[in-house]
This record gives structure tokens, C-alpha cells and sequence, in this order.
């Protein structure tokens, strides 16, 4: 068995992992910094991160209604016609 050669390998695959592993931390505080930043801009509109999911199903429900709405005030019997 050849000692250095497999001590070489061993360090390259060190340095290796070693990249990886900061890449990754960096990475990681990248995607922090963005979760922070959107919390924040919520907050700004108002909205509580946890009830993220209920303010979406309101604004779709609202959306919803609109339409509806919108449809019902529509001369269906002069769009027929033409």
C-alpha cells in the first residue's frame, strides 16, 4: 500500500468536504437572510407569518366573489344575442 498516495487522496478529499461544507454555510445564511426579509415585508403588509395560509384562502374566497359578482352584473341576454 502505497501511504502517501493514500494520505494525498485523503487531504484532497478533505479540502473537498471542507468546500463544500462552507459553500453550503453560505448558502444556508443566503436563504436565512431572504426568509427574514420576506417575514419582514409581510409584516409590513400586515400579515402574521403563521396565518399566511388563512390570508391566502381569504384574498382566494374574496377573488372568488368578485368574479361571481361581476358575472352576475353582466347583460347575459345582449351577449346571447350577438
Amino acid at each position: 500500500m502505497n501511504y502517501e498516495k493514500e494520505l494525498n487522496t485523503l487531504r484532497e478529499d478533505l479540502e473537498k468536504a471542507k468546500s463544500l461544507k462552507y459553500r453550503a454555510e453560505a448558502r444556508l445564511e443566503q436563504l436565512n437572510k431572504q426568509q427574514q426579509e420576506i417575514v419582514d415585508e409581510l409584516k409590513d403588509l400586515g400579515v402574521n407569518p403563521e396565518e399566511l395560509e388563512g390570508e391566502i384562502n381569504k384574498l382566494k374566497e374574496e377573488i372568488n366573489e368578485l368574479f361571481k359578482e361581476a358575472n352576475e352584473l353582466m347583460p347575459k341576454d345582449i351577449l346571447e344575442k350577438k
